[in-house]
């Protein structure tokens, strides 16, 4: 078996390891339809929890499961004991255990060398285990107190172990997302809510399943394809430095473009598992005859970041989920009653984004970097709001302009999360453009 794994993964360019989480990444697909044909409640969590468990060790080893048990129990710990500030204790410990193996694995590294570790997967358990005790603290508020998320998600009763456990690790969703809510869960399992029987019944998820799959091989066909025109050593080959500005540009954006669609397949196999399982539908549409949608399991949306008018638009398009969650728990979170959120606030959420990633300098000057390049959008957007409806040309030009600062500040700071470590980040910004080069598009 070993010797196919090995045969398996030369044929397709990757290490043992990494063929090996694939394989069982691909698996949650499978795994997650068995979920819709488990009868009773207790038996959909024991299956979640079980099924969830063994594709963690099967992937990455006993040692993951173990791993994923501390900010878990620490974090049921801190609701049953706590509960008054559960959501504040829960989000530093698990910050804490998630830096603190950030630290100890430094998974970027193990990455370039073939390996793989469980840190990615406790980054989206932490994310679930934090967002489960601030709605049980804030099951506590009154409701005047509350955002609407805030009343729909919050939780009055404390969910059982074995819910909890099936919540974090269902589906295989903590490999690599999406973040969802304990409270949709609950009503998942216990067909409440949009999963509750009603004239239009439960829609078919196989159709849905078959265009994310569909999706999932078009971006990893081509990935395959173009990574190879397009490899990152290439910053510092000698031939690079002879090249003109806007062909190093042009090379620095096809870079960013050929990583980006890793990341699509990645989140289309991710949207095909919980869809199938019946957890990504949320509702249906207005339209007659009502359509089924399934956006709780959107990650991402292609087009709208490939073609985001504006810089404000790429939470709204890349990595949803999450860019939700610190919404909801960070962003809105530090708004003080009464007042609008500024820069401040921007920069806090990027900067908790930049550690959930990793310690890498790289990931924190794309994060810090990115913050920088929202606010920019936004007085793009002000300027074209003082525009009168009557200069429509000026309107145009300065919408056009938001879209090219949008695609050239992307692609420009991507680097920094496709090349984390500091050493090789600075010699390959500094190879891409010259210093008076970097100045203007941070200025902007």
């Amino acid at each position: 078996m070993e010797l196919d794994m090995e045969s398996m993964a030369v044929s397709i360019g990757v290490s043992v390891p990494v063929l090996r989480f694939l394989l069982c990444f691909a698996a949650t697909i499978p795994v997650s339809s068995v979920w819709r044909l488990v009868p009773g409640r207790l038996a959909k969590n024991l299956y979640a929890a079980a099924s969830g468990a063994l594709l963690s060790y099967l992937s990455f080893g006993f040692s993951s499961n173990l791993h994923f048990l501390v900010p878990m129990l620490l974090g049921y710990a801190s609701m049953v004991l706590f509960r008054r500030r559960c959501g504040v204790i829960t989000f530093f410990l698990g910050f804490g255990y998630l830096i603190g193996c950030h630290v100890y694995y430094m998974s970027g590294d193990a990455w370039k060398e073939g390996g793989i570790d469980a840190t990615g997967a406790l980054m989206v358990l932490t994310l679930k285990v934090i967002s489960c005790a601030i709605n049980y603290n804030d099951g506590l508020k009154k409701e005047e107190e509350l955002t609407e998320a805030q009343k729909k998600n919050r939780l009055i009763k404390l969910p059982s172990l074995i819910e909890y456990f099936g919540y974090c690790l269902c589906c295989g969703s903590h490999f690599a997302g999406p973040v969802f809510e304990m409270k949709d869960y609950l009503d998942w399992t216990e067909r409440k809510g949009i999963w509750s029987q009603s004239e239009k019944g439960l829609p078919s998820p196989y159709g849905a399943t078959l265009r994310a799959v569909l999706q999932a091989a078009f971006c990893m066909a081509l990935y395959l394809y173009l990574v190879p025109h397009f490899p990152l050593s290439r910053f510092t080959d000698p031939v690079f430095q002879e090249w003109g500005f806007w062909k190093r540009l042009g090379y620095q954006y096809m870079c960013g473009f050929t990583a980006r669609w890793k990341y699509y397949f990645i989140w289309s196999i991710s949207e095909a598992s919980i869809i199938i399982s019946g957890l990504g539908f949320s509702g249906w549409t207005e339209s007659s005859p009502p359509k089924p949608q399934w956006d709780r399991a959107k990650n991402v949306d292609i087009l709208g970041v490939e073609l985001a008018k504006s810089s404000v638009q790429l939470p709204l398009v890349w990595n949803i989920q999450v860019s939700t969650w610190l919404r909801h728990y960070v962003y809105e979170r530090l708004v003080q009653k009464g007042k609008k959120p500024g820069f401040f606030q921007l920069l806090a959420t990027q900067t908790v984004s930049a550690v959930w990633h990793g310690l890498y300098p790289g990931y924190i000057i794309f994060f810090v970097q990115s913050a920088l390049m929202i606010a920019g959008s936004r007085v793009i957007y002000r300027w074209q709001q003082a525009v009168p409806s009557k200069m429509a040309l000026v309107k145009n030009i300065l919408v056009l302009f938001n879209f090219a600062y949008t695609l050239l500040v992307l692609n420009y700071s991507c680097v920094g999360f496709m090349e984390p470590d500091i050493c090789q980040l600075a010699a390959d910004f500094f190879s891409c453009q010259s210093w008076h080069e970097h100045v203007p598009t941070n200025i902007c």
